[in-house]
């Protein structure tokens, strides 16, 4: 109770204040809004722009829109332009002479650069240029123009390669009637087109060969642990190697940059696929291994475990995949991921089923219940344990049909595994005709017990006892366990035990009771004759 004063109090010296007075005075008009930067047109807002954007006009060629990309006042003059297109000329020597760019992945497509390069924070390395034999660092910098911050070729690495590239452009003498295409001659386009046949070719030629040499080699190749991993990751594994010579040596041609950087940007594509096939072929090839070795030590439940892991391993090596192929493209999936992130949310609102399955299914393989191979009873489905998935579980029954099973109902139901028995029960009622006296159906208890006794597979404590007297027979209740795990051997030990009891009880002349009813008849003389006495009695 003391608290409501108090805060009473709070809220009247809170109206009382001026503050709270300005809430109700009349609205004051708002401050205008910052008018929006207009985004760069020739596309200079990171590295990575700016380098695709210098490329383009290199290979138009326009040098007028390529001096642009310099750190360099703007040309008021014709004499100004000129020194500036002369000097853009000068720089696509350079390149074509052997310079270099960095790969369009490895350039950053921030605003603001990469921070863990160990260059000030407004520049950013994009390659390297050969002045006398010595590989001088291509930079850009980070300058103001306008009311944009934009990324241009720095004025120190221009002074670096001012002297070069005029004696490059100079020397670099266009040839007559020499066949361009996409800002490249067509000879260079050839090179780096037979280069990569050469390399990728004669990489994966010599992986089929090796894996021949190998599975002679080999007694039994289908179950070699080592064949089947050369195998699977041999030719993927080339196609790595391939790119990393192809990189290479295309990188010291004398050709166009255009072409170059062209090719090694796609190549890039084929550099995802190839790790994202080496990764796929290496995890089946484990994951095979493993389970083979998992089914000959018996242990079944590791091998849904595996299923799980390596199906969920696929789908994040192509999600993987399918990112960096786009990256290669020039896509922003920096969004994408952030869209997905906020999809996943509501696509785990809406599908709450699906989600509820894949936690069940985590729950199944975790808690394991069952296993692959497992003969069990879910409800009324009986049968064997064919496959645990990411979302359901298949059981094969008796009848051979499969019944699906969502992995959320099955870990709230109740499971019967009767693959984790290690023995089996035998409980049969022996029923002896109520005919039988005393001292026979002693015998017969005897008997009984001496057949459990001599059989080896009966665990200790069987017991063989007169139950109950029932209305038809004398019950004999039998308590014992065989003592096997394989189903199909307790069945022949039960089916003995039976006979056995049922042959010495037989020669012991000793009769089991069958469902019988006596039905008394009696002449109608005989029927009055006893009615007479009782109507006397009354």
């Amino acid at each position: 109770m003391r608290f409501f004063p108090a805060f009473l109090l709070s809220i009247v010296l809170a109206l009382a204040s001026p503050t709270s007075f300005a809430l109700f005075a009349a609205p004051k008009p708002a401050a205008p809004a910052a008018p929006a930067v207009q985004p760069d047109p020739l596309g200079r807002e990171t590295p990575r722009a700016m380098v695709s954007g210098l490329l383009e006009a290199l290979a138009e060629p326009d040098y007028d829109r390529a001096a642009m990309y310099f750190d360099q006042p703007t040309a008021n003059s014709a004499r100004q332009r000129m020194k500036a297109v002369n000097q853009a000329r000068g720089f696509h020597a350079l390149l074509d002479e052997g310079g270099t760019l960095d790969p369009f992945a490895a350039l950053s497509n921030e605003p603001g650069g990469r921070l863990d390069d160990d260059l000030p924070l407004d520049q950013e390395h994009i390659g390297d240029v050969t002045i006398k034999g010595k590989p001088v660092p291509v930079l850009a910098s980070l300058a103001k123009e306008g009311d944009r911050q934009v990324w241009r070729i720095s004025k120190e690495t221009q002074a670096l390669i001012a002297a070069e590239s005029q004696i490059a452009a100079a020397a670099q003498e266009p040839v007559q009637n020499e066949l361009v295409v996409g800002g490249a001659p067509l000879k260079d386009w050839a090179i780096l087109v037979g280069l990569a046949i050469l390399v990728f070719g004669g990489l994966w030629i010599l992986s089929v060969l090796m894996i021949a040499a190998v599975r002679r080699m080999v007694t039994d190749p289908a179950a070699n642990g080592a064949y089947r991993f050369i195998e699977a990751a041999l030719p993927p594994f080339s196609l790595v190697v391939a790119v990393a010579v192809f990189y290479n040596w295309a990188d010291q041609l004398p050709v166009a940059i255009v072409a170059r950087q062209a090719l090694l940007r796609y190549t890039g594509i084929v550099t995802v696929i190839a790790v994202v096939w080496f990764g796929l072929r290496l995890v089946d090839a484990i994951a095979e291994l493993v389970i083979t070795r998992m089914r000959r030590q018996g242990r079944r439940q590791i091998v849904s475990v595996i299923t799980l892991l390596r199906r969920t391993v696929k789908v994040l090596l192509l999600l993987f995949s399918g990112i960096g192929i786009l990256d290669t493209f020039g896509i922003d999936v920096t969004t994408g991921i952030a869209a997905l992130g906020i999809g996943g949310i509501a696509l785990a609102l809406g599908a709450q089923k699906t989600v509820e399955n894949l936690v069940g299914s985590v729950t199944v393989i975790a808690d394991r219940p069952l296993q692959v191979g497992d003969f069990i009873k879910v409800g009324d489905v009986v049968g064997t344990v064919e496959d645990v998935g990411i979302r359901s579980t298949r059981i094969r029954t008796g009848e051979r049909t499969v019944v699906t099973i969502p992995n959320g109902d099955l870990s709230a139901r109740q499971i019967e595994n009767f693959a984790d028995r290690d023995r089996f029960l035998f409980n049969p009622v022996i029923a002896v005709d109520h005919a039988t006296p005393s001292a026979k159906l002693k015998e017969a208890i005897t008997i009984v017990q001496q057949v459990l006794a001599e059989e080896e597979h009966i665990a200790e404590g069987a017991r063989a006892r007169l139950g109950s007297i029932g209305e038809r027979s004398f019950n004999i209740d039998v308590f014992a366990y065989i003592d096997v795990r394989e189903f199909d051997v307790q069945v022949v030990i039960r089916e003995t035990l039976l006979l056995t009891i049922y042959e010495r009880l037989e020669a012991a002349g000793i009769d089991l009771a069958f469902p019988n009813q006596t039905i008394l008849l009696s002449h109608p003389h005989e029927a009055a004759a006893i009615a007479e006495p009782e109507e006397a009695t009354r």
